[in-house]
């Protein structure tokens, strides 16, 4: 068996334990806003930090906490000998502010402010950011590919080996450098083992939306596309030591997780996602998840399966790959064509509107009759019935 290890260290860890960043947040100055998700109550914002530099862009993040059930409790009336002791705040408590928008009949609508311990806002900071985080984080036009293996072997590849982002910080947390304190499971097996720990996602307080990334210690699996039959005992074990720790740790039933992998994933080194399945977590769509059980089920197939398969991926408009498929494929072709063929119905549009030929007195006669016969013949009329109304008009 290899050799594991388990630790089970607070996730929220002193402030001597963090080291303080470069920059201060209270200094962000707003350039634009990349991106506002209201369903997710999730805002990007694109900016810099200018007492550091008036260049290096930053991307900041926030977005909204998930409720955790403690603060929604209901306590019953404290015992005189515990009301000293520091009670955890909840929204229906003294502190909660209320104002009333309406009521009607049995329905009630308010703008509640609780507690300001409640009211956190957790935020991501990436600094300085690339143009290709720029990128992911823009909203933009989405364009599907299916990626067969010679388009991987002849574009995706050559591009990701020569413009993916620096995996130095994936390298800090299987060292050690960076991040020990979070981990929360690893197994030290060169071949098999990999890191547990809590996905940036994740405010790692609620376990209703856990967020946790399974990092393999083998450094030569970029994604999906390098994967065969001899990684199966990775896999496995991945699998259920991963549901096991999770088991321990949070309780979270292992028969209610779902683990997968991401193709194209947003960084070259192999790398599982595992959230609840009640969690509706950012990129589980078709075109994007690649379930565990399914990766190793093709695998005991077909030893080289994600070698020989076609497979299918999101491109963002200003993406340089998409500028590569676009060169092959034309992936925008057919945008293209429909902005054409609008233009085309403005224009025709536009004609009909045009107010109907003048007559000049000093047009000839046939000329005036020509017109005459226009106006008073439908547009859709048979061709035999044009010859026998319509004479030639020079």
């Amino acid at each position: 068996m290899p050799d594991q290890t388990e630790t089970s260290p607070k996730l929220n860890v002193s402030s001597t334990e963090i080291k303080s960043p470069s920059y201060d947040l209270k200094k962000f100055k707003l350039k634009r806003i990349l991106n506002n998700n209201s369903k997710a109550k999730s805002i990007t914002l694109l900016g810099t930090f200018p007492d550091l530099s008036e260049t290096d862009t930053a991307i900041v993040v926030f977005e909204k906490n998930a409720y955790r059930e403690s603060d929604v409790a209901t306590e019953a009336k404290v015992p005189a000998e515990k009301e000293k002791e520091e009670q955890k705040p909840t929204y229906f408590s003294s502190d909660l502010k209320v104002r009333t928008d309406f009521i009607n009949n049995i329905y009630g609508s308010f703008q509640c402010v609780p507690n300001p311990e409640l009211c956190a806002v957790k935020s991501t900071v990436i600094y300085p950011a690339t143009d290709k985080h720029v990128e992911k984080y823009s909203i933009c036009q989405k364009y599907l590919i299916n990626e067969t293996p010679d388009l991987y072997a002849t574009i995706t590849l050559p591009y990701i080996t020569s413009s993916q982002f620096s995996l130095d910080w994936v390298y800090n947390i299987l060292e050690h450098k960076q991040e020990k304190e979070r981990i929360v499971f690893e197994d030290n097996d060169p071949e098999t083992g990999f890191i547990l720990l809590p996905d940036l996602k994740w405010d790692g307080r609620n376990v209703e939306n856990l967020y946790l990334l399974g990092i393999v210690r083998n450094r030569g699996i970029k994604s999906l596309r390098d994967l065969n039959a001899s990684h199966l005992p990775m896999l496995r074990h991945l699998r259920e030591a991963a549901k096991q720790a999770i088991l321990e740790r949070y309780g979270l039933n292992p028969h209610q997780l779902r683990m997968y992998f991401h193709y194209q994933p947003s960084f070259y080194h192999l790398h599982v996602h595992i959230n609840p399945i009640r969690n509706d977590a950012p990129g589980i769509w078709c075109e994007k998840s690649h379930m565990l059980d399914t990766v190793i089920n093709n695998l005991e197939l077909v030893s080289d399966y994600y070698a020989r398969a076609s497979l299918p991926f999101v491109l963002y408009e200003g993406n340089k790959l998409l500028e590569l498929y676009d060169k092959q494929l034309s992936v925008r072709k057919a945008v293209v064509k429909k902005e054409e063929a609008d233009k085309e119905q403005e224009e025709l549009e536009k004609k009909e509107d045009e107010p109907a030929e003048a007559f000049s007195d000093e047009e000839p006669e046939e000329a005036r009759q020509c017109k005459r016969i226009k106006l008073s013949t439908p547009e859709k009329q048979d061709e035999s019935e044009k010859d026998l109304v319509a004479p030639a008009c020079a």
